[in-house]
């Protein structure tokens, strides 16, 4: 969905996941849970296509690329705005 009619909290997760996706698979290293942490970003993105993210299953996406990733350095600033993108979600 785009427009102006759009959630902003969506297109700024949106834009944070396909960042750190496009960070992800230009980093040169393997390591062990690379799988999850690109598994994870997919369902996030697919989760920003219908608009309205369930956000227990946001938290659990975050925790498991977090977990994953957490690690690598060079990919800690995109991490960082994922995370605050999951955030502006808060409690509902």
């Amino acid at each position: 969905m785009t427009g102006s009619d759009e959630d902003p909290r969506v297109a700024e997760l949106r834009t944070a996941v396909s960042r750190l996706r496009r960070e992800l698979a230009a980093h040169p290293a393997e390591f062990p849970d690379r799988g999850i942490a690109e598994d994870e970003l997919a369902a996030l993105a697919a989760m920003t296509i219908s608009g309205s993210p369930e956000i227990p299953r946001l938290r659990r996406s975050l925790l498991l690329i977090a977990g994953a990733i957490g690690s690598v350095s060079a990919l800690s600033r995109g991490l960082t705005q994922v995370r605050d993108a999951v955030d502006l979600f808060g409690e509902r």
